[in-house]
């Protein structure tokens, strides 16, 4: 006798869910590589479904045998084949799908050429509704460094710098490279973050930091400049949001392509 399909059984309450699957998956994945092809790392999934209003519930287990399917290899652009057939597996008329992923990039300190690896976080995010093209984002956090102008300006001795995260999201037309917008964001900053330095390579980042004042305004300004200027990207989200050292507060700005959340 076959089991009973609960989730199948009709609900009466006239309300359709928005989203529905599953969140916090932890599950290794291929991505794509500029210098290597290729690199393992471990990603986070969140996955979701609309839910008509007739339906009791939607089949959770299908959404692992899809994230199952294509483990072997994801990026932008097979991401709509994912949405795609999570739409056709669940019957629904809309799919979501958030992947989140350390990215690791091999850096050469500036002086002493150490090699380390730096971690970067990315994400995907893909969203089809009904017949309707799926849309797709990037996303990639870049740990920079700023030197504030105003304490430069007023200070006998040196000026006060801090870490600052820039966050970045875009939609383009075609493929691209992640290493390229990691690239692209720290030479706007005042200078770059490296997992390994030694002294001489401290020295030259910090008075680089030094002759290259800027204030969290200038990052996303600089940052929209640029990707303003490139063809290739249709829209764009710019965050900075600096973890102030002297003050007991961050400063954030961010700049949206033609001033609009998508």
């Amino acid at each position: 006798m076959a089991p009973h399909d609960v989730q199948n059984q009709p609900d009466h309450r006239r309300i359709p869910i928005q989203k529905v699957g599953v969140k916090n998956i932890k599950y290794p994945i291929i991505v794509l590589d500029k210098k290597n092809k290729i690199q393992h790392t471990i990603a986070t999934f969140n996955m979701y479904v609309g839910l008509p209003h007739q339906f009791k519930g939607t089949h959770m287990s299908r959404f692992v045998e899809i994230l199952n399917d294509y483990r072997q290899g994801i990026d932008m652009r097979n991401l709509s084949d994912v949405l795609t057939k999570m739409k056709t597996s669940l019957n629904a008329e809309s799919a979501h799908v958030e992947i989140e992923f350390p990215y690791f990039i091999e850096k050469t300190a500036p002086v002493s050429k150490a090699a380390s690896l730096m971690e970067y976080t990315c994400r995907f995010i893909g969203s089809m509704e009904g017949d309707e093209k799926a849309k797709l984002t990037v996303g990639i956090d870049v740990p920079v460094t700023t030197l504030c102008p105003c304490s430069k300006s007023i200070s006998d001795k040196g000026a006060h710098n801090q870490r600052s995260l820039v966050s970045v999201r875009l939609r383009i037309k075609k493929f691209f490279w992640i290493e390229d917008i990691i690239v692209l964001i720290e030479e706007s900053a005042s200078a770059p973050v490296y997992a390994l330095l030694k002294r001489k390579d401290e020295k030259f980042l910090t008075e680089q930091a030094y002759e290259n004042p800027l204030f969290v305004e200038d990052i996303v300004r600089t940052i929209a400049e640029k990707l303003n200027a490139d063809g290739n990207v249709t829209w764009f989200s710019v965050e900075s949001e600096n973890m102030e050292s002297i003050h007991n507060h961050n400063a954030y700005a961010m700049v949206l392509k033609n001033g609009r959340r998508e």
